[in-house]
């Protein structure tokens, strides 16, 4: 599995303008409804759903890194999508520093495996210090895209 099978191209966002948790959730979900991956009509299901899934634990992991994740009927494949925040969101993460880098990610209820499967690959990916800089420096949406592709196809 690649981070290219599941994010979600067009609902990348370099400049997120939210500053708090659930603001920040409600606006990745609206980057997905406007790229046709979730329809109008569950945008605030979903945004409950991962909200919901925070208050079990936050997924702010550290280092300014946040991992939103919830299951949805709402979706019939694995998608995600990608944030970066240029003044920081408050995510109740690990080290209480503000997250920088928000990877959110929605599956079928029925795929427990493809989730875990993403969940792992993203991890994988945000222990490497060169990705997690290179994102940080990305400006665009294009520049990310560069990003994954390069770390999708090992040439790091």
């Amino acid at each position: 599995m690649k981070l290219s099978d599941f994010v979600v191209r067009e609902a990348i966002l370099v400049d997120l303008q939210a500053t708090a948790k659930d603001g920040a959730v409600r606006e990745i979900v609206a980057s997905l409804n406007a790229s046709g991956s979730i329809a109008t009509q569950d945008m605030e299901g979903v945004a409950r759903a991962i909200l919901g899934r925070e208050e079990l634990g936050s997924t702010g992991i550290g280092m300014g890194v946040a991992v939103p994740h919830t299951r949805h009927p709402a979706v019939t494949k694995l998608v995600g999508t990608l944030a970066l925040s240029r003044q920081g969101v408050e995510f109740a993460a690990l080290d209480g520093e503000p997250v920088n880098i928000l990877f959110l990610l929605i599956s079928p209820p029925n795929q427990s495996g493809d989730h875990l499967r993403a969940l792992g690959k993203i991890s994988q990916y945000l222990r490497q210090d060169k990705f997690v800089n290179f994102l940080r420096q990305a400006k665009t949406r294009e520049e990310v895209i560069e990003v994954i592709e390069e770390f999708d196809n090992g040439n790091t």
